[in-house]
């Protein structure tokens, strides 16, 4: 669902309601007559809906975590917010960049379009920005011929849907300026190459048994989930062009099940 665009299409109708109330209508009523019911929603909801897409638009935008892709960063349940304007300023609804703020790095968590169903809002972190070379063998990230630093917290259990017992190993990850955690579970692949699809620019990448080696286009990121064996990402799906930014994942704001994980930031 484009929610942007419902509240664009919403906030157009109401708006021009409201204008042919004051033009049209209004001049040719009765002294005391009373508005249509019409006339009196939409100007009580156009201010709303106006304050509301600007917002959602410009500065901040809520959005649910419904994966454990992001594990332990995010949980299952997460309300998240997210900074609109960390990467510029965009049109909404085509989302077209119109000022120039500042670019992803490399350890960023940001929300994005998946390329392959724009439609789609994912989330994940930024591990290599345009120009850089990313590796992932038996599962050690490195970022132009250097393996990120990392340190062993011991094990790390979840279940997950459909109530499968997942233990796997936690990890203490510095990529860039953010020191965050992440999960490997030692007896999976460090990547599935049956699920490997034939994207875009996917002559950048090289697959074998012990991971991938792949150089990041101009204009694209290639993103990973912090659960390192248990996400759907760039290893499978490709680069994310800058033209699908979202914007920059910054704070939960709610959790029903874990109040305690409420204003933590997002590293």
């Amino acid at each position: 669902m484009n929610f942007p665009l419902i509240m664009l299409i919403a906030l157009v109708v109401t708006g021009a309601i409201w204008l042919f109330e004051i033009y049209a209508l209004k001049p040719r009523r009765a002294a005391g007559a009373k508005e249509p019911l019409l006339v009196e929603y939409s100007k009580s909801f156009f201010p709303v809906i106006l304050v509301v897409f600007l917002l959602r638009s410009f500065l901040v935008e809520p959005f649910k975590i419904p994966s454990g892709s992001m594990m332990p960063t995010l949980l299952v349940g997460d309300f998240i917010l997210v900074n609109k304007y960390a990467y510029g300023i965009r049109l909404p609804v085509v989302n077209k960049k119109i000022i120039e703020i500042s670019q992803p790095k490399n350890g960023d968590v940001m929300v994005f379009r998946y390329p392959e169903d724009p439609s789609l809002d994912y989330i994940k972190r930024v591990v290599g920005t345009p120009g850089d070379k990313i590796s992932y063998r038996n599962k050690q990230l490195s970022i132009n011929g250097k393996p990120l630093k990392i340190e062993s917290l011991g094990g790390y259990s979840y279940v997950k849907s459909g109530l499968n017992f997942v233990t796997a190993n936690l990890y203490r990850e510095q990529l860039g300026e953010h020191n965050h955690q992440t999960l490997a579970q030692p007896d999976a692949p460090t990547v599935r190459l049956g699920d490997v699809r034939q994207f875009s620019n996917h002559e950048n990448c090289a697959y074998n048994d012990e991971g991938f080696t792949c150089t990041v286009p101009q204009g694209y990121y290639f993103m990973m989930g912090d659960n390192r064996d248990d996400s759907n990402d760039s290893r499978y799906w490709g680069f994310v062009p800058d033209r699908n930014i979202v914007g920059k994942a910054f704070t939960i704001w709610w959790n029903f099940d874990d109040l305690k994980r409420i204003g933590k930031s997002i590293d």
